[in-house]
């Protein structure tokens, strides 16, 4: 039976992939454009990844409760995870990368530089 629940809790952002988003998709953009764009991804990207964590940390702690002293909590897992979105948005934040390296902008591989 645990092994069922052990199956729904949700992963920590940090283990979550990127989905592949071609960089084609911000072909038409500038440099300024890419950046503000990056920018915006990495503030949404940080909400989205800290709800993620959230729900992983609620699912790890109904887990142990229920396996060691109340087996009813394991009812509350939640399924309720931001899985996809994490992967767009490292996806997206990836293809913004690479389109800027196709266009040699300085100024975002320096924001880049900063956030790793």
């Amino acid at each position: 039976m645990s092994v069922i629940f052990l199956a729904a809790c949700a992963d920590k952002s940090a283990e979550i992939s990127a989905t592949y988003v071609s960089p084609l998709a911000y072909k038409s953009y500038d440099c300024d454009q890419l950046e503000q764009e990056y920018l915006r991804l990495q503030r949404r990207g940080t909400e989205i990844m800290k709800q993620q964590d959230d729900t992983a940390s609620d699912d790890s702690v109904a887990m142990g409760v229920g396996l060691v002293l109340f087996w009813p909590a394991l009812f509350f897992i939640d399924n309720d995870d931001v899985r996809e979105e994490v992967a767009r948005i490292k996806g997206e934040l990836e293809a913004v990368e690479q389109a800027s390296i196709q266009k040699k902008c300085l100024t975002l591989s320096n924001e880049i530089s900063k956030s790793k």
